[in-house]
């Protein structure tokens, strides 16, 4: 009885130490996310604790670890950034979550609309608030089913942050008003363009006839019109 308790009490120590063994080694692995692929102004969740938690590990972070973003993890994300010889733009894109150890999913062909997270929708949320705001609830889906559908489009990027941040695609990030912290109503109208309600049927443009200058956008047959703004397909 008494070898006997020696032989259980050596097992259990050393699976104790394999678990532990395992567990350390594991922490100093890279975290794969193939969700969401980019850290920016209105996101927040578990990718952007995790980069927030790697850069405060190297130094460059020296705000609270609490995954919301704002102007110290800007400001961490760009000095890391300028530090590795990085694009210093202070948005925390594939490239810069893999220098800091987070592996990112890559996007597959054609639209990327499955499996969408948190911070997909606070982007959604982010250039609804800033394009529409204002507007009725049917006219901010409709703004968030035209990113949607450019996501789907073989003519448009293929995730909604690229598409969000294609160059002179929406006044909103250029002016910065996409930086403004989303209410509950452009939320709940991502919400409701991320589960399929598309008002303007597959529409990829829309604006303002009221302030609309270019002369391009007047060559877009417009299909619906609701609130302040009209939406068209070519």
């Amino acid at each position: 009885m008494k070898v006997w308790g020696k032989g259980v009490a050596w097992c259990c120590m050393l699976a104790l130490s394999l678990c532990l063994f395992g567990h350390t080694v594991q922490s100093f692995e890279p975290q794969a996310q193939t969700v969401a692929q980019l850290v920016t102004w209105g996101t927040r969740g578990e990718l952007v604790q995790q980069t927030q938690q790697r850069l405060k590990d190297l130094g460059f972070y020296r705000g609270t670890v609490d995954g919301i973003f704002g102007e110290k993890t800007y400001e961490a994300i760009l000095e890391f950034q300028e530090a590795n010889n990085l694009t210093p733009d202070g948005i925390a894109g594939d490239a810069t979550l893999n220098a800091l150890g987070i592996i990112t999913g890559q996007p597959s062909e054609g639209g990327n609309l499955e499996n969408l997270g948190e911070e997909e929708l606070m982007l959604l949320a982010s250039i609804i608030h800033g394009e529409a705001r204002g507007e009725p609830h049917e006219g901010q889906v409709a703004v968030g089913a035209v990113v949607l559908n450019r996501v789907e489009s073989p003519n448009f990027p293929n995730t909604i942050a690229d598409v969000i941040y294609q160059e002179g695609a929406f006044d909103a990030v250029r002016d910065k008003q996409f930086y403004l912290t989303p209410n509950e109503a452009s939320i709940q109208a991502a919400k409701d363009a991320l589960s399929g309600w598309d008002p303007v049927e597959g529409a990829l443009y829309y604006w303002n006839p009221a302030t609309a200058t270019s002369r391009w956008i007047w060559s877009i047959p417009i299909t619906h019109t609701i609130g302040r703004h009209v939406f068209g397909k070519k």
